[in-house]
């Protein structure tokens, strides 16, 4: 036989996994040896798909189809080290993670072209920069800059208005003169086009945003302008972190503090943990901020404080009773608005609410063992708590004081919108929620009604806190705190606190500010008002005292089925096998909160560690089709 022939009938196999698919991977043959990470395409059922070689075979002992098509992109070997991180840790399939990660494309050029194209770039990143001038740091700024950039990692904890954009932006510039490119995240509502001009007035086409709502046309254009080296920073939601960047020098988790950095989805994963996770692996420097960071990464990581707002103004804080829009704040609302002056209002949610509290204290209904309120569950007649699962029944008197009868509805925005449509004549409402905010044009043309003072005052839900800019507002009215501090989560407390901070920060940013703060307990949040470094430290004691992430690590399963007994039944199985594992606490097991989605019947186990490990080896012990498993979760409800 001709050696040609020979050598091209000769088989290597692959391992594949299938890109977006839960499946486990498949064997293929091809002609030639193929590197690890390479994309290629494969027939599965008679249709064409996309998927990455894993790894080469000594042989196969069946039958393999052949590999169809090699495409001109992979993923390099951090990628793939990352890929097998987040199956690993968030419990996804190989194939669901590699599709989270963008590949690079095949590159076939000499180095004396590659080193012409890096002075290039360079280049043309200090012409772009010298443009313009940079933000002038004041003294605060410097030194906290100068802390920083010494670390490979640390948290810059800002108030509000202390200028940290201006603080990543000179870091940036600096990293970019050095042949370097960045990452910044951001929560996706804070992806505005006003953050893209910022960004653009001194980084021009070098910078470009990123996130879902971005057309296939659009993010091919992105990616072609990273490959050929003119888009060096990315701006964008959690899906920015995974961007083909090279030469990576800097990522910024800014709001780091926001939940929406973790995927509700499979896989699972938080984007500001891995940010820290891919800063390692590729020897970049990470930046956590907020002006409220969380107590998990106030405890974790060196902190470098921003204490003094760039424009200085005061801010009088009042505590108001009551559970609605009271004679009190419609009287402040009409006197700002005969002013000229802006207002925003916030509601804690659209919908009903679905605990138990007292009208005469302000109290929650709150779990005999957890300290935390327990859901109203109408249906079944009872209460139960979403953290333990400890039951009783509906209760008609509050614990605390007597009062009867208990409630469990309060107001929502558009309630809000009306009584103050009526109280006061010829005000203009901005409805700021998200069954008024809807589509990214909605988000701008509202955020120009309100810079351009056309809306009066802002109603809305947390939409409210998630770093727009609102230069003109004087008065801050919070609402429904209480409710927050008293829900089924360990972070209950942690999230009113700081949302009271994200709030009340909105206002003030130009010229002196009044906050209302609704409230039946003002001493739960006096010590706080000016200094919330105060209540991280007495948070951080508590978790640590009452074995609560970050000093322990919990996993959250979820099991569904359409027939209830048999969602039951597996969960009593699952319980039986996790209860081998002695290293490890079962905190609860039962119904979830929501009982039924979709015709299917859903039931939670609730695992706690102290250590990892064990935490991770009874998961995979369980990992398990029609389990889903969520690795530090941020939501129990």
């Amino acid at each position: 036989m001709d050696p040609a022939l020979e050598a091209c009938e000769k088989k290597y196999y692959f391992d594949v996994v299938i890109l977006r698919s839960a499946a486990p991977s498949l064997t293929y043959h091809y002609h030639q040896k193929l590197a690890p990470g390479q994309i290629v395409e494969v027939e599965v059922k008679g249709h064409r798909k996309k998927a990455v070689i894993l790894r080469q075979c000594e042989t196969a002992s069946f039958d393999t189809l052949p590999i169809k098509q090699l495409l001109d992109y992979h993923y390099k070997e951090w990628q793939q080290e990352s890929a097998r991180f987040i199956a690993g840790y968030y419990f996804s399939s190989l194939g669901e993670s590699f599709a989270q990660i963008l590949p690079y494309p095949i590159e076939i050029r000499n180095k004396e072209n590659a080193s012409k194209n890096k002075v290039s770039k360079e280049g043309k990143a200090l012409k772009t920069i010298q443009d313009v001038s940079l933000p002038e740091l004041n003294t605060y700024q410097q030194r906290a800059y100068t802390a920083l950039c010494k670390r490979k990692s640390a948290l810059l904890f800002g108030v509000t208005g202390s200028g940290k954009t201006e603080l990543y932006i000179t870091r940036m510039a600096e990293m970019l003169t050095k042949g370097k490119n960045c990452i910044l995240l951001m929560p996706e509502i804070a992806l505005t086009p006003q953050m893209e001009r910022r960004l653009k007035r001194y980084f021009q086409e070098s910078v470009a945003l990123w996130h879902s709502r971005l057309s296939k046309k659009k993010k091919e254009e992105i990616l072609e302008g990273i490959h050929e080296g003119r888009i060096r920073i990315v701006a964008g939601a959690r899906s920015a972190l995974f961007v083909p960047l090279k030469d990576l020098g800097l990522i910024i988790v800014d709001e780091e503090h926001d939940d929406s950095y973790k995927a509700m989805t499979r896989p699972r994963y938080h984007a500001r943990d891995l940010a820290l996770y891919i800063g390692k692996q590729r020897e970049a420097q990470v930046w956590l901020a907020s002006a409220t960071p969380s107590v998990a990464s106030f405890a974790k990581h060196p902190v470098v404080r921003l204490k003094e707002p760039y424009i200085r103004t005061k801010k009088e804080y009042r505590f108001v009773p009551g559970d609605t829009l009271t004679p009190t704040i419609l009287d402040a609302l009409a006197s700002n608005y005969r002013r000229g002056e802006q207002s925003l209002v916030f509601v804690p949610t659209r919908a009903n609410f679905k605990y138990l509290w007292c009208e005469a204290c302000g109290r929650t209904h709150t779990c005999p063992y957890c300290s935390v309120g327990m859901s109203l569950h109408r249906r079944r007649r009872h209460l139960r708590c979403h953290h333990c699962h400890y039951t009783e029944p509906i209760r008609e008197n509050c614990l605390h004081c007597g009062h009867a009868p208990l409630k469990s509805d309060r107001i929502g925005t558009e309630e809000v919108i009306e009584l103050i449509e009526r109280a006061i004549p010829g005000i203009r409402v901005e409805q700021f929620d998200k069954d008024a905010i809807t589509t990214p044009g909605k988000l701008e043309k509202a955020l120009r009604r309100i810079e351009k003072g056309e809306s009066d005052v802002i109603v809305g839900t947390q939409m409210l806190s998630k770093g727009h800019d609102y230069p003109n507002i004087t008065l801050s009215v919070i609402t429904g705190l209480d409710y927050l501090s008293g829900m089924g989560d360990y972070r209950a407390r942690e999230r009113a606190v700081a949302l009271l901070h994200q709030i009340s920060g909105r206002s003030g940013r130009n010229k002196d500010a009044l906050i209302l703060i609704q409230s039946a307990h003002p001493e739960e949040y006096e010590p706080y008002l000016h200094d919330y470094e105060n209540f991280l430290r007495e948070e951080k004691e508590f978790r640590r005292l009452g074995d609560y992430p970050p000093f322990t690590h919990l996993a959250r399963l979820l099991i569904a089925h359409k027939e209830e007994n048999r969602a039951a039944e597996k969960t009593r199985t699952l319980v039986a096998t996790l209860q081998k594992f002695s290293q490890i606490e079962i905190v609860g097991s039962g119904p979830a909160p929501l009982e039924r989605i979709a015709g299917k019947y859903r039931y939670t186990i609730l695992l706690r560690g102290k250590n990892r490990k064990p935490l991770l080896q009874a998961l995979h012990a369980v990992n398990e089709r029609g389990v889903e498993i969520d690795m530090d979760p941020v939501e129990f409800s």
